[in-house]
């Protein structure tokens, strides 16, 4: 079985208010899957669904793996040293140290500093260390790089990818469209409580039709366009600018961003 999760007709609601009606999905093994929605989708419920954080009314769930979860935030004693939090865990979870993850990970680093002490950086890496305790199949990430500079979003996305190497699937829960992109081998939309696209960038770009970004210079300055047709556009921008007496000095053309086709594939929910 190449499933790592498949849901099935997955429903849950508050009261009179339905959020998930009939989700349908299923991740393969070793991918990096991203789910995707706007705020109120239903995104955060069917996440807590399927990790087993909150009860559903139908459908199922099916996992194929142990699992591991790296919430957003984590409700650790202030006053616990980094260290001792993963080998609470590993207590825990009747599992020996894995001394070659927390080493790659820079735990040894920040081993001693008492929690309410480490960075934003810093709490990431011990909350993803924590998630990896019981050396996962499954691991799921939500927002695992909100609040890092530039640097450690770098050095987490080389630990994803690190993660995904050794076979492991990685369930992605971000509003950085660029990060999903950069990472993700495929994605899914989730709108009123339906997924409504499945797939990757380039097939998301197929479906809402393609969006490009022009820019061009001229002697009076830049200014920029967005356009389904490249060649019927830039002819006419190229024409306009012709007649308007303006000389072209450069001219850029950039694919339509991931961010662009959720917005147009999302409109109205």
């Amino acid at each position: 079985m190449n499933e790592a999760i498949k849901t099935s007709n997955l429903t849950k609601s508050y009261g009179t208010h339905v959020v998930l009606d009939g989700l349908d999905f299923c991740v393969q093994k070793g991918e990096i899957f991203a789910l995707l929605g706007v705020n109120g989708a239903g995104k955060t419920t069917s996440l807590e669904c399927i990790e087993g954080l909150r009860k559903y009314d139908g459908g199922s769930v099916i996992i194929n793996g142990i699992t591991g979860i790296q919430l957003q935030s984590a409700s650790l004693p202030r006053y616990i040293k980094a260290l001792e939090a993963v080998k609470l865990f590993a207590k825990w979870n009747k599992t020996p140290l894995d001394k070659t993850m927390l080493d790659s990970l820079g735990i040894y680093g920040f081993a001693e500093k008492k929690y309410y002490q480490l960075s934003v950086g810093q709490k990431r890496r011990l909350h993803l260390a924590l998630a990896l305790t019981r050396n996962p199949d499954i691991l799921f990430l939500d927002e695992p790089t909100a609040g890092l500079d530039v640097e450690g979003r770098l050095s987490l996305h080389k630990q994803i990818r690190h993660l995904k190497a050794t076979g492991k699937t990685i369930i992605l829960a971000s509003h950085d469209m660029a990060e999903v992109e950069n990472l993700c081998d495929r994605i899914a939309i989730l709108s009123n409580g339906r997924i409504v696209f499945t797939g990757n960038a380039r097939q998301l770009a197929e479906k809402t039709g393609r969006h490009y970004n022009i820019t061009i210079q001229t002697g009076n300055g830049t200014e920029k366009y967005e356009s389904g047709n490249i060649g019927d556009s830039l002819l006419t921008l190229l024409m306009q600018y012709k007649k308007n007496g303006e000389t072209v000095i450069d001219i850029r053309i950039d694919r339509g961003s991931l961010e662009q086709h959720f917005i147009e594939i999302t409109k109205g929910a």
